[in-house]
């Protein structure tokens, strides 16, 4: 029999990071993000669970949320959700349930059943957690490779769409992030020494090298390897944000490649401000609504409330009462720390 005081461990299992959140007494005492290239297949999710800390293999109860369905590991999206959900079952430690968005909670062997209330299905979560809260808002999860824009009204999710290809259309899932997105996704021209100038159509810098130039990007935000497998300094940033523009980084000084990557920040922050404009536009949305800002690109978010008019109130200041241990990861965790803090709450009903 399972311990009434027994923890409750949040998991988010993505693509390219797991997350997990630790739950005690109701409140977040630990949140942590590994790399994990599932692309590679399921063993990187063994490998991602024992780089976590000790607490993530001890006895807990697990509640699990994923976006990984759609790595191109997996046949299809209905395939991806069984094996993670089959993997949560196997290598968890202690009873998991799988979140199935509206549908609440499912067993892991009736996942694959409700396999397109669970995909991706993470953004659900950190919406009716926030709802509970701020009953009128626009989340505002920015990632390292996309963007969760999701209007709660009445202090729930109101999402015109649901599933990946529904939230694409209603522009609730902007496919762009702070680390992943290389620089060419934003723009086939810039602004370079006087010139217009095409781009190179080359996955050479992404824009995490942009915000590392800029002094934006968040310590430990990227954790996955750089265009050209290279190190992580300003440097090299500049390296290989030089070659987008068919350059050699010592051909221009410091400033002009400071100057680039601010282009690619604007566009990337327009693209996201007509998305989140369209949103707070509609009928149900307050006009007074803040912006709930969190994810690795949380600073993004708060620059985007800013050029709305809007106000920024941080998901870690929104959660401060349940939050017990460290802030750090908490933002970037945020449906990690959603779905363990739900769990935990229903557990105790």
């Amino acid at each position: 029999m399972l311990s009434p005081s027994l923890k409750t461990i949040g998991w988010d299992l993505g693509g390219v990071h797991v997350k997990a959140a630790l739950v005690e007494a109701g409140r977040v005492v630990a949140a942590v993000q590994v790399p994990c290239p599932l692309w590679q297949g399921l063993p990187a999710l063994d490998q991602a669970l024992a780089r976590l800390p000790d607490w993530a293999r001890t006895e807990a109860r697990h509640a699990v949320t994923m976006t990984g369905e759609l790595t191109d590991c997996f046949a299809d999206r209905r395939a991806g959700v069984a094996a993670l959900a089959g993997w949560a079952a196997a290598h968890l430690d202690g009873p998991a349930r799988i979140y199935a968005g509206r549908s609440g909670f499912v067993a892991p062997e009736a996942a694959a059943e409700v396999a397109a209330a669970v995909a991706s299905a993470n953004w659900h979560a950190t919406a009716a957690l926030a709802g509970r809260i701020a009953p009128d808002a626009l989340l505002v999860d920015i990632g390292s490779t996309t963007t969760d824009l999701i209007p709660i009204v009445g202090g729930r999710p109101a999402a015109a769409g649901y599933s990946d290809s529904e939230r694409l259309e209603t522009g609730e899932l902007v496919y762009t992030g702070v680390v992943r997105t290389p620089v060419i996704a934003l723009a086939d021209h810039a602004p370079f020494a006087g010139r217009r100038t095409r781009l190179m159509t080359e996955t050479f810098a992404h824009m995490a090298d942009a915000y590392r130039i800029l002094g934006l990007l968040p310590e430990g935000a990227d954790q996955q390897t750089s265009g050209d497998r290279k190190g992580k300094s300003v440097a090299e940033s500049g390296t290989r944000l030089a070659r987008i523009v068919g350059r050699d980084r010592a051909e221009a000084p410091g400033s002009a490649w400071v100057a680039l990557a601010g282009y690619f920040a604007e566009a990337q922050l327009r693209l996201l401000h007509d998305a989140a404009a369209i949103l707070l536009g509609r009928p149900d949305c307050s006009e007074t609504a803040p912006l709930i800002t969190c994810g690795a690109g949380a600073f993004l978010g708060e620059r985007l409330a800013d050029r709305l008019g809007r106000r920024a109130v941080p998901l870690v200041d929104l959660l401060d009462d349940r939050i017990a241990g460290p802030r750090d990861w908490i933002s970037t965790c945020g449906p990690a720390v959603a779905i363990g803090l739900i769990a935990a709450e229903e557990t105790v009903a």
